[in-house]
């Protein structure tokens, strides 16, 4: 880091005991949905649960709606910093760019639908290459590259029980989502943690793109 530069990393947890050191923690890279989103797409699965109350799926939270860039699984604790550390230098090229949310569709194309989510459109690519450049940070670190395509979207719900999935996915699909433009300024690192009421998400670190890049 230059002399005189502030950190672009904002804030940092790290393992706080050896035996927090020496486990393993569930981490992944994603951009944090403001809170306008997050009411947006909350109305968006309540409509859907109104529609069809009988349709059992695991919905996404509206605290932890999310844009997913990398996960990594289950790593060991002392190799955190690591994706800290290729998080802020990914962020470093980059200065603040828009996306927009919109639409909506589920994962796989083929099959009985288990994924609903909103979809993304990344005019300007700089998504793609923000992404891109966190793959090849982390495979410098020797972290594994993620072999599927990118697709940004927001998962809203995972269907898991084989009783009204096509229904639900249809009204999904039928009710759409209007285009909304996010302003990308930061991406973190977080940590989920399994538990009988579901994933715990925290946040590891935060990186800030340059204000300094903007044109």
């Amino acid at each position: 880091m230059r002399k005189g530069k502030r950190s672009s990393r904002d804030s940092i947890v790290h393992p706080s005991s050896p035996d927090q050191a020496t486990s393993t923690w569930r981490v992944f890279c994603a951009i944090e949905m403001p809170d306008a989103v997050r009411t947006l797409v909350a109305r968006h699965i309540q409509q859907l649960q109104s529609q069809l109350p009988d349709v059992a799926a695991s919905w996404s939270r509206q605290e932890k709606i999310h844009l997913t860039l990398k996960f990594l699984g289950s790593i060991p604790g002392d190799r955190v910093e690591d994706i800290s550390q290729a998080a802020d230098l990914t962020i470093k090229a980059f200065a603040p760019f828009p996306i927009v949310l919109g639409g909506s569709g589920t994962f796989p194309k083929n099959g009985p639908p288990r994924v609903l989510w909103i979809g993304i459109n990344d005019s300007t690519g700089r998504l793609q290459e923000l992404h891109q450049q966190l793959e090849d940070e982390c495979s410098r670190l020797g972290f594994e590259p993620e072999e599927r395509p990118f697709n940004p979207h927001l998962t809203i719900a995972r269907l898991r029980m084989p009783r009204g999935p096509r229904e639900l996915a249809r009204a999904h699909l039928d009710l759409g989502f209007p285009s909304v433009e996010v302003l990308i300024r930061e991406l973190s690192v977080y940590r989920s943690e399994l538990g009988s009421g579901g994933s715990k998400y925290s946040v590891i670190s935060t990186h800030k793109l340059s204000e300094s890049l903007e044109s």
